[in-house]
């Protein structure tokens, strides 16, 4: 007598499960997913653990660990002596259903993280994620560096077996007081070797109290946004400039201002033009992106500026370490004599980006309330990462790789130059390149740059347009705004020779 197949309370033949993978989770996403889209109502009764195992031939085992999960997490309920039910759940809306039934995905968070585009139209939603929808920052370029890279500095020069003896020392036997809660500012250790570095490279007169460890150079600028400023304020940025900058001052509440950018920086007369303004970012030892430096009396003007209006000025010095002709040049912050430059550094452009390692160096009435501000946001900066570093300045390894950094800088500079094509219409020649890790060229109007860029993107070599570098309410006429950026630094030789053929065949075309 053949054997009574079971009735279940829904079609199971849409559950398709994967051999290869754990049948356990993969029964209770398929589950779970019908409870939330309604295909499993509340107070449907669910098949017993051996019925439901026979019917997709699986080990009752694998059906028992899914109906436990579901319990814990509320889905189902047991009454006794009448079996598993589906709890009693209020119903989801039809979006976020219809995104379940479509197999999206079971995490819940997803589909919030989806629908971001769309918050700043919601009433529910702050002032902040409006402001975020047009002031974020583009993906990052995947994959491997490739010639003509912005922002990266030589990967394939860092001694990672320097770097890797070290920390497998320090995770072998850690101390037990570097694993709880560190100090919000930094590893004391660091700090003071960082400011023993700036006084000796840089002649910054600092100490270690004036520094704070941050995440990155980014970190440091929006810590200056979220303390500096309040929602309406005036924040004047070097126009072209570094748009994340800009982005972080926007989405702290700040009107961001433009200022133009000639062959001596930042324009002073300009600043002075504008209205409730109290806070300046600048990078004066390297201007991002035209790469001028800030002349002297352009400085002292700066300082005058924020002295007069009680203003603070950001001096971000991102590359300053790389400087072909003579030391690196003295930071702004080095003529502050009233306590109004922060100055921020970052390892990211001698070491690389995903170190996440940065540095402020603070007037003094403004240490504790940064680091009471990084404890809110982060606690602090990831401890053995910053105990390696102070063991690779301490070693003498920190130094000698700036030296090989800046020679190997130079060199691949000197080849992007002498293979620069010199008869392609409207593109100019190469410029003086003194300082820094990138080069802007000179293009006629934007319709040739973006040709340029198009073109050069076809044959597999990165040219970033000039024109993305400028504020969109910009008074420059458009076609001023052309021209091509190009980082030297993050490939051999060999490669920047081979980009520079690709470039000049594809331009000529």
């Amino acid at each position: 007598m053949s054997e009574r197949p079971f009735l279940l309370p829904f079609d199971p033949a849409g559950i398709v499960l994967d051999r290869r993978r754990g049948l356990s989770q993969q029964l209770y996403e398929a589950l779970r997913a019908r409870v939330l889209d309604g295909r499993l109502s509340s107070g449907t009764r669910l098949p017993a653990t051996r019925e439901l195992a026979s019917v997709l031939a699986l080990s009752r085992n694998s059906v028992v660990r899914a109906y436990d999960q579901l319990y814990a997490e509320g889905y189902i309920e047991s009454r006794t002596g009448d079996g598993t039910y589906v709890s009693h759940l209020p119903k989801l809306s039809t979006q976020l259903s219809t995104g379940l039934s479509q197999g999206l995905s079971t995490d819940l968070s997803t589909f919030c993280l989806n629908d971001t585009e769309d918050l700043s139209s919601s009433q529910r939603f702050s002032e902040p994620l409006g402001r975020l929808k047009n002031n974020h920052l583009a993906p990052p370029r995947s994959g491997a560096p490739r010639a003509f890279r912005v922002g990266i500095p030589a990967f394939d020069l860092f001694p990672f077996d320097v770097w890797a003896k070290l920390q497998a020392g320090f995770w072998r036997n850690p101390s037990h007081a570097k694993l709880g809660y560190g100090d919000p500012a930094g590893e004391p250790v660091l700090r003071e070797l960082i400011a023993a570095y700036l006084r000796r490279s840089r002649g910054l007169s600092c100490s270690a109290e004036q520094i704070v460890i941050t995440s990155g150079a980014q970190q440091a600028i929006s810590l200056c946004a979220q303390l500096l400023l309040q929602s309406g304020d005036r924040v004047a940025v070097e126009n072209p400039g570094y748009r994340a900058a800009g982005h972080a001052f926007a989405v702290a509440g700040a009107k961001v201002a433009g200022v133009p950018v000639d062959e001596d920086g930042l324009d002073c007369q300009r600043l002075e033009q504008l209205e409730d303004c109290r806070l300046a970012y600048v990078t004066p030892a390297h201007q991002y992106p035209t790469g001028v430096t800030m002349s002297l009396p352009r400085r002292l003007a700066l300082l005058a500026w924020a002295e007069r209006n009680d203003g603070w000025i950001i001096e971000d010095d991102y590359d300053g370490e790389y400087r072909y002709s003579g030391a690196p040049l003295t930071p702004l912050a080095a003529l502050d004599r009233q306590g109004r430059v922060l100055y921020v550094g970052t390892f990211g452009k001698i070491a690389f980006p995903a170190l996440r390692l940065g540095y402020m160096v603070l007037p003094p009435a403004l240490v504790q309330a940064f680091s009471q501000g990084r404890a809110l946001a982060v606690r602090h900066s990831e401890v053995g990462t910053q105990c390696v570093m102070a063991e690779f300045m301490a070693q003498g390894h920190f130094q000698r790789h700036i030296r090989r950094m800046r020679k190997a800088a130079l060199s691949r500079r000197n080849v992007l130059k002498a293979g620069w094509p010199l008869d392609v219409p409207g593109l100019g020649a190469m410029p003086e390149v003194a300082a820094g890790l990138h080069v802007k060229v000179d293009v006629d109007d934007v319709a040739r740059e973006q040709a340029l860029v198009a073109r050069a993107e076809a044959v597999g070599v990165e040219v970033n347009p000039l024109s993305s570098y400028w504020l969109e309410d910009s008074e420059v006429p458009v076609d001023k705004r052309a021209g091509l950026v190009l980082g030297f630094a993050a490939v051999p030789e060999g490669q920047i020779a081979e980009a520079l053929l690709k470039l000049r065949k594809a331009w000529k075309r």
